[in-house]
């Protein structure tokens, strides 16, 4: 068997110095330099969400609460399309440029809009013919469900915007330029926080929109930024660009993108599903707790974007580095990557569940809804640091495209967060605290899940088809 160094060394001709730099660099430093301007993208879309629910919250309870309805999968449509199937689009390109392929990195990029065309289209057509029974099995009526619906129709009727923006976004971040990306991200944040409240109250000539104008100007937003990426990767000046050079679409490129970003978009449907499911359990306790849970959860949440900071470094890193056949590197990124993660994730949960009214008295002084996203933030924030190393690991494992354990790893957190939650409220009258605790569980369990496969060899052991 040809050492990894070696094999690097015969595709060194073949090899962009961005690329050499991804193998050959420091773990930690080369990580956190690919993952800065990421970090620093994650906080603002951190901050550009919570004011998003800042400006909602104008409205009154019942938008908060339709918003909280419609929240789940508008991050189910955000994860995959930059999470999910993104992951699956840099870990192909990288990987492909780690092995000196760049034709084949450029093919990618063609297929990869293919797919976020066609995703994109089924997003839409969905929540369009699904929406309303949707909204109103979790628990949505009247004023509440009028307010999901305004939201949901404008979101969803622009899923274009969003699946190319994170689709090109995960194209560059794969040649490991993380800065292009990053500035399209806060610009797009900038231009949505100028416009949102805007068309919610209407200033100036603009009109007034309600509920509505906080998804118009989401929409605006992200399609802007998504033409700035599409202009650059068409002028060539990437490591990868949009070509078929003269071959066609291909099966095998589809399937190199799939392979990951299929599991990795099934990972992503469980997680939302578990929200989802959950946030129908609190409905019956009344709108008031349904907005202290959707804004509890809307913390949670934000857990995701910020380990994606970290995690669109490990894909490109990781996938580099099994590209190239040094898998020992790719398992020493995988532990760093976790490490970061978790005290990040750890750090914030712990502070929210001290002083939970630091978070929630951003949204709203209602005593109720309050009381329940307290409740809330006590038991689940705790086990945040969990969330994050499992998270962490399931972005490192699409680089190296084995993803079958953080797959199982949703699966056992959606079956103990629903079925424990269930048990607690239905059954055992536990209430929302123990429902609540069910959903703690399920994130510890996560966790451990990612954290013991990698440990035991689930990179290293036969062929994973997931």
């Amino acid at each position: 068997m040809t050492p990894p160094a070696a094999v690097t060394a015969a595709a060194a001709p073949a090899l962009s110095a961005r690329t050499l730099r991804l193998l050959e660099g420091p773990v930690a430093p080369t990580l956190l330099r690919l993952a800065a301007p990421n970090v620093v993208v994650m906080v603002v879309q951190a901050a550009v969400s919570t004011l998003d629910a800042v400006f909602v919250g104008w409205l009154g309870s019942d938008a908060l609460a339709g918003v909280s309805l419609v929240f789940p999968l508008v991050m189910l449509m955000q994860t995959m399309s930059a999470g999910g199937m993104g992951g699956g689009v840099a870990a192909a390109v990288a990987r492909n440029l780690g092995a000196g392929r760049r034709a084949d990195a450029d093919a990618l990029v063609v297929h990869a809009l293919v797919i976020a065309a066609v995703m994109a289209g089924a997003f839409t057509l969905a929540l369009e013919l699904a929406g309303p029974a949707l909204y109103r099995a979790m628990g949505g009526d009247g004023a509440v469900l009028a307010a999901a619906m305004g939201y949901s129709r404008v979101i969803f009727g622009g899923a274009l915007a969003y699946w190319m923006l994170n689709t090109l976004g995960s194209v560059v971040r794969g040649t490991g330029n993380m800065a292009l990306p990053a500035t399209a991200t806060v610009a797009s944040g900038l231009v949505y926080l100028a416009l949102s409240p805007a068309l919610i109250l209407g200033w100036g000539p603009l009109p007034r929109l309600g509920i509505a104008g906080a998804a118009t100007a989401s929409v605006t937003a992200f399609g802007l930024a998504a033409l700035g990426l599409l202009g650059f990767l068409l002028s060539g000046r990437g490591l990868a660009r949009p070509a078929l050079h003269g071959r066609g679409l291909r099966a095998g490129l589809f399937w190199e993108i799939l392979r990951v970003g299929a599991p990795g978009s099934l990972n992503t449907i469980l997680t939302n599903l578990t929200v989802v499911l959950l946030t129908a359990l609190v409905g019956p306790f009344g709108p008031a707790a349904l907005a202290g849970y959707g804004l509890g959860a809307r913390l949670e949440y934000l857990q995701i974007p910020i380990v994606f900071g970290l995690g669109s470094g490990l894909v490109t890193l990781v996938g580099t580095s099994v590209g190239a056949g040094d898998r020992a590197r790719a398992l020493r990124v995988a532990w760093a990557g976790a490490g970061m993660a978790a005290a990040i994730t750890g750090t914030i949960g712990i502070g929210a569940a001290l002083f939970p009214q630091t978070w929630l008295g951003l949204f709203t002084s209602d005593p109720a809804v309050l009381a329940a996203g307290t409740r809330y933030l006590r038991i689940v924030g705790p086990c945040y640091g969990f969330l994050g190393a499992g998270l962490a690991l399931y972005f490192a494992s699409q680089g190296a495209g084995r993803l079958l354990w953080p797959l199982l790893s949703a699966v056992a957190r959606l079956a103990i967060a629903a079925a424990g939650g269930w048990l607690a409220t239905a059954v055992l009258g536990g209430g929302l605290a123990g429902l609540f605790a069910a959903m703690a569980v399920a994130l510890v369990a996560m966790g451990c899940i990612n954290v013991a496969a990698v440990h035991l060899g689930a990179w290293g052991r036969g062929r994973d088809t997931a």
